[in-house]
């Protein structure tokens, strides 16, 4: 995670995720791997088929508009579309393969019970989880991580619907590592 789509570069993170599982390589369970996307569908449904790892997919709204805005992947990749995709390995994900939908909490923005309610609904009958991520300050960006208090009510009205949710620990925002962070600390140094 972290360094780009992966499914734009769909052979090699292939190739490194067998070596990484492989007997004769590191021999990591597939179920300590997993790959995170924006939702590239052809590829993930490639990805699902041919490995065995783990899959997130970055969603952050549950609204065609909203999700845009935030990520114009949106616009070639529409995630109502890909989770319908998702939908035809539900089965895959039932056991020990784990499907996560990454969803950074916005105040404001994107943490109303309007919002949780339609993740219900675009999510429902899918084996998922949905990780709640705190937002993490960015210099120059002018959003704000939604609350605890907030947090916790989206992830119990969530769950208590069907759809597991959780709230992602954050770790590593002292050393701006945090999801997101990466290079913040020099840009930052480079405003002041």
């Amino acid at each position: 995670m972290g360094q780009g789509e992966p499914m734009d570069n769909y052979d090699a993170v292939l190739k490194a995720t067998a070596i990484l599982t492989d007997k004769d390589g590191f021999a990591w369970s597939p179920k300590r791997i997993t790959v995170s996307s924006v939702g590239v569908k052809n590829k993930l449904a490639r990805f699902v088929e041919e490995s065995d790892c783990h899959v997130a997919v970055s969603l952050h709204s549950p609204f065609h508009e909203e999700r845009l805005a935030m990520m114009p992947a949106e616009n070639a990749m529409p995630i109502a579309d890909t989770i319908e995709m998702l939908r035809d390995y539900n089965e895959l994900f039932a056991h020990q393969r784990r499907l996560s939908f990454e969803y950074i909490v916005f105040d404001g923005l994107n943490d109303t019970p309007r919002h949780a309610q339609a993740l219900v609904d675009l999510l429902k009958g899918l084996h998922c989880r949905v990780n709640l991520i705190r937002y993490h300050k960015i210099p120059g960006v002018n959003f704000k991580s939604s609350n605890e208090e907030k947090m916790l009510r989206m992830r119990d009205f969530i769950t208590a619907r069907g759809v597991f949710a959780t709230i992602r620990a954050s770790r590593g925002e002292d050393i701006y590592a945090a999801c997101g962070m990466l290079n913040t600390k020099g840009k930052e140094q480079k405003t002041k």
